[in-house]
């Protein structure tokens, strides 16, 4: 699917990552940890830009339009699915083809509020999964996530990844959560002090592994959404 070899990653000229080299395979599930500040996000970012026709990328940041409904943010990420004017007419009266597509989403993702509710009142947690549903509304073979379940409980994250494994052929997540990585990924990649110091597996790991490259106590917590 792709190769990184001797690929310098960074922002602004500044290096972070400097001379990566990584392979990832179709229908693989692999995730993304380490410590916070060492360039995760960069890398996912870089293999995002790479594949970007066929990947659909749920980031941290999110780019949520407040002022919209659930139903026009899910919507957005199947925009180049469709014309200019039916994109146009679609956001003066919804339509009812991608108005039950985006419910059926939104029951999968347990997201039970009006579609049209503005994303300005939701909480944490639902703004993620409307995030989420719009990932999924692009319909592409590959998933890319930056703790895409980090304002979700525990039990509701697992859920909502299964899901997200069910409809992907590939996924690659940064995850700050090495049990739910350890647990529900084939692959995982650890980034620590500018370079990746494990590629491995994770049926070959364990936590004590991955505590050698970071402190797991550190790690935030769920919050509940």
């Amino acid at each position: 699917m792709l190769s990184l070899v001797d690929v310098d990653l960074g922002y602004n000229q500044q290096i972070i990552l400097p001379k990566v080299n990584l392979s990832f395979k179709a229908n693989e599930h692999v995730a993304i940890l380490g410590p916070s500040g060492v360039g995760k996000t960069t890398l996912l970012h870089h293999l995002y830009q790479q594949l970007a026709e066929q990947t659909c990328l749920c980031s941290q940041a999110q780019g949520l339009v407040d002022n919209l409904s659930i139903y026009h943010n899910v919507f957005i990420g199947g925009l180049a699915r469709y014309s200019r004017w039916y994109n146009l007419a679609n956001l003066l009266l919804p339509f009812n083809k991608p108005q039950q597509q985006i419910g059926a989403i939104c029951q999968q993702l347990e997201l039970t509020v009006p579609l049209q509710q503005k994303v300005s009142e939701l909480s944490g947690g639902q703004r993620q999964r409307v995030a989420l549903a719009r990932a999924l509304f692009q319909q592409q073979s590959v998933f890319m996530g930056d703790e895409p379940f980090s304002a979700l409980d525990p039990l509701m994250g697992l859920r909502l990844l299964n899901l997200i494994k069910q409809t992907h052929q590939s996924v690659i997540c940064v995850l700050h959560d090495a049990e739910l990585a350890l647990a529900n990924f084939e692959r995982i990649i650890v980034i620590s002090d500018g370079k990746v110091v494990l590629d491995d597996k994770a049926s070959q790991l364990s936590l004590a592994h991955l505590s050698q490259h970071y402190a797991l106590a550190d790690l935030p917590n769920h919050s509940v959404a």
